[in-house]
């Protein structure tokens, strides 16, 4: 969601949006808005539908039949444009230890460990070359590496992988990754460290970088009023 600058104290402080926390809590979870590094005054919300495309549609018809949320949605004068994409959660999440996954994620369970404002998420994005076997062929290769990554000594204890993805509607052989890091900037960089030591991690990466034509990585930190801390 692009904002118009100068927008962000009132859709911070929820002014522009007091309706929204009508939208069901089981499918909004993470309400951020990046710090650093790609395009700022955008605001992101990522939405888990355990259904598929069928919840997807049942819960936008819903919210399109009630005035209140039609009118402050669109937040005349902030809003300035749209972006939506749709994501799978890659297989390899619920196999690997350590993985969070979107299904199994315990809201309470995401409080910082130094309270709200310590916490960020950072988005890394892959956008690979076209083809219909380069995500399977990533996917494999990101699956044999990430434990080596996981396990790497020195990693910041807040930090985990929350979920893997790829689009499946929108920008096509598109994958991201989401990493909570509870102790802010100074855990990812402990854990961006410590990964570099990782033989088997770095080994996937460089075979990786062969099926990407970018990479790029945001940091983000959570709305006060995102479920996700």
């Amino acid at each position: 969601m692009l904002l118009r600058e100068g927008s962000f104290p009132c859709i911070i402080t929820g002014q522009c949006i007091t309706h929204r926390p009508n939208f069901p809590s089981s499918s909004s979870l993470l309400r951020s808005f990046p710090e650093a590094g790609g395009k700022l005054n955008v605001a992101t919300h990522l939405y888990n539908y355990s259904g598929g495309h069928p919840e997807r549609n049942r819960q936008r018809d819903e919210l399109a039949a009630d005035p209140t949320w039609t009118t402050e949605a669109s937040a005349p004068g902030v809003i300035q444009g749209i972006r939506s994409t749709l994501f799978v959660e890659a297989p390899l999440v619920a196999k690997t230890e350590g993985v969070c996954g979107l299904s199994e994620m315990e809201l309470p369970l995401m409080q910082s460990d130094r309270g709200e404002k310590a916490c960020i998420y950072e988005l890394r994005r892959y956008r690979l070359r076209l083809g219909y076997d380069t995500v399977p062929k990533f996917l494999k290769l990101y699956g044999e590496g990430l434990p080596s990554k996981l396990a790497a000594e020195g990693t910041d204890p807040t930090t985990s992988l929350t979920t893997v993805l790829y689009s499946e509607v929108g920008p096509l052989n598109e994958v991201i990754e989401l990493w909570r890091h509870g102790d802010g900037t100074a855990a990812m960089e402990r854990s961006r460290v410590a990964a570099r030591g990782a033989n088997q991690w770095r080994t996937a990466i460089s075979q990786i970088a062969n099926l990407a034509n970018e990479f790029t990585s945001t940091i983000h930190r959570p709305a006060p009023f995102s479920p996700w801390k």
